[in-house]
């Protein structure tokens, strides 16, 4: 068995010494040859409690309080729109989550914790073999079938067992004494071939064809102290496992590598052009163990003369606290400072959903402001005063006669208008039915019109597509009954506002509510005209006399400036009841993004979290440098 590099170098295993090849040693390993008991699969809840851990540091409760918050913005966000940067914001946050779960928060409560090994590596690596062969005992199935591991596998010493048996690291994942199909499964095995203050965990194949066991092994890899990647001869330069061990660098995890099964011929070829692949990647530091293709011995185990040396590295490694506690907190300061960047990533995505969102608003909003213009005009351009509704008016006044010489008879119009009016309640009726029809129409017309585009405009954006349902296209279905309630109550509105105004004028103190409501017909009228009740070219077609008929039973009531009063108010109320209406129908659109609106400051809070870990690392110094 060879290493690459000397003395494994800068890294944190620096403090362990390189393993030898000298057999005399192996007795001296955890276990030794002629100690190798059988491991016990064991329920970890019937070996006694975890040590309790001392009182943490000032400047680690300032970390665990920091990273406590940090843990709140995450689960805080939820990026519902279909964004390019939608998906890996959900999947970088959920492994964020799933990181300060299973091993931040727990390693930083206890930095003197035993230290997890887990080995990963592709499908067929040979994990199993290796961590049998490590212990000395089949702890682990190993087997052509793939894939072999189901319930990932973790052999400790049996004074640890208070410690991984308990959910201190990984707390999601359930205990097991024996191997299990169950998700979130992790089977404890106990035995004392493997010395105190180090773990191995068998993680599934990094590359496995069942998408749990791929999202299992990312999840065990990012709560390792230490990453032992198997590989071999046949598949060292595979995409899968290069692109973990480059997440793994970036996230300051320690690593070590095992080529395993190499010809012996080829050993020193491959072995060069693996650490020449190392180097490039700036793993070059990592230790290598290279592991010749040999035989297995009758319990399916490697030979000593393959995996002594490693067995006695693993032996000086827990035995060694102070290397062990070099190892934990490298990773562990690795972990921290490579939080900062994912966070920003995940900041501009939580912006990104918010601009998408005002965005696909804005559109909403420009489509039913274009149907409140519309109604505006409506009401302006006396489009609303032909067909029906100028008939009923003209019927109801009287004759062409009066409503040519209405102009000269304001004089004795006060007098008579109870009289005039008396009896033609029918045509009255007729009226209102007919301007309440007409501004139905109106109605109903622009708010299909902006259920139309607005759903054109979301349409042509991926995000507003996928928010979309068919529904949305029309109008609402009870917007018909909507818009006549509208309507209704604004006549009644515009009644009372005449009552209101003429209860204190002598010319209608004796009139009888007709007069109210034919005052308050007139008053419609004038609104279905401009407001200044200045006659244009399309009323003048539409029908002008009408328009001063109404300007001419109102002055005979009210005098000039109260016209004007009534009649802007009456369309102010109008407009505002319009507003209303349309607003309800465009809230269809805009409920559907509400979630990211109520989400305005998670970018800023994620970056405000980012920098609250990242100065509470910096003042606590794991690594002794504070950078």
């Amino acid at each position: 068995m060879t290493t690459h590099g000397d003395a494994v170098g800068p890294s944190a295993l620096s403090a362990v010494p390189a393993p030898s090849d000298e057999k005399n040693q192996v007795s001296g390993a955890a276990g030794g040859p002629t100690e190798r008991t059988g491991a016990s699969q064991i329920r970890p809840e019937n070996h006694g409690n975890r040590p309790e851990p001392v009182e943490a540091p000032p400047a680690v409760r300032r970390l665990t309080t920091a990273l406590t918050r940090l843990r709140a913005a995450l689960g805080a966000v939820s990026y519902p729109l279909v964004l390019p940067s939608a998906d890996e914001a959900r999947r970088v946050g959920s492994a964020l989550t799933a990181q300060l779960d299973d091993y931040l928060l727990p390693r930083l409560a206890r930095l003197d914790a035993p230290l997890l090994v887990v080995v990963g590596g592709s499908t067929g690596a040979g994990k199993s073999t290796l961590v049998n062969s490590l212990v000395q005992a089949p702890v682990s199935t190993a087997g052509v079938l793939r894939p072999t591991t189901r319930s990932p596998v973790l052999v400790t010493h049996p004074d640890d067992v208070p410690w991984f048996g308990r959910g201190g690291l990984l707390p999601g994942l359930t205990r097991t004494g024996e191997s299990s199909d169950a998700p979130h499964a992790l089977q404890v095995v106990a035995t004392p071939s493997i010395g105190p203050g180090l773990a191995l965990l068998d993680a599934p194949d990094v590359d496995s064809v069942v998408d749990q066991n791929r999202r299992l092994a990312s999840q065990l890899l990012a709560a390792a102290d230490l990453w032992l990647f198997v590989t071999t001869a046949a598949r060292y330069a595979d995409a899968v496992p290069w692109e973990l061990l480059t997440t793994a660098r970036l996230r300051g995890t320690v690593i070590a590598l095992v080529l395993d099964r190499v010809p012996l011929d080829a050993a020193a070829e491959i072995a060069a052009h693996l650490g020449e692949m190392l180097t490039a990647n700036e793993l070059g530091s990592a230790p290598l163990f290279v592991l010749p293709e040999t035989d297995l011995d009758q319990r399916g185990l490697l030979p000593d003369s393959a995996i002594g040396p490693m067995r006695i590295w693993f032996a000086q490694l827990a035995g060694d606290a102070n290397a062990r506690g070099t190892v934990v907190r490298q990773t562990l300061d690795g972990a921290l400072s490579a939080l900062a960047p994912a966070l920003n990533g995940l900041a501009e995505a939580a912006e990104d959903q918010l601009r998408t969102a005002r965005a696909l608003d804005e559109r909403v909003e420009a489509a039913y402001r274009g149907a409140q213009r519309t109604t505006e005009e409506g009401l302006r351009d006396g489009r609303l005063l032909r067909g029906e509704v100028l008939a009923r008016w003209q019927e109801y006044v009287g004759t062409g006669d009066l409503v040519r010489n209405l102009e000269s008879r304001v004089g004795h119009l006060r007098d008579r208008l109870v009289a005039a009016l008396t009896g033609r309640t029918t045509s009255g009726q007729s009226l209102r039915v007919a301007l309440e029809s007409q501004l139905v129409t109106l109605l109903r017309g622009v708010a299909a019109d902006a259920a139309e585009q607005a759903y054109a405009a979301w349409q042509a954006h991926p995000a507003g597509a996928a928010l979309l349902e068919p529904g949305l296209q029309r109008a609402s279905a009870d917007l018909p009954e909507r818009a006549d309630r509208l309507v209704r109550d604004w006549q009644q509105f515009v009644l009372d506002l005449v009552r209101t105004e003429a209860s204190d004028k002598r010319a209608v103190a004796r009139g009888a509510a007709y007069a109210v409501n034919g005052a308050g017909l007139a008053v419609m009228i004038a609104v279905f005209t401009t407001t200044a009740f200045i006659p244009t070219g399309l009323e003048v077609a539409a029908g002008a006399g009408s328009a001063v008929a109404a300007q001419k039973v109102l002055e005979a009531i009210f005098g000039d400036q109260a016209i004007r009063t009534l009649a802007a108010r009456a369309r102010t109320e109008l407009m505002e009841r319009v507003e209303k209406l349309l607003a309800t129908e465009a809230a269809r659109y805009t409920e559907r993004t509400s979630a990211v609106r109520t989400e305005t400051t998670h970018g800023t809070l994620l970056r405000q979290a980012a920098a609250e870990v990242e100065n509470a690392r910096k003042e606590l110094a794991l690594t002794g440098s504070g950078s």
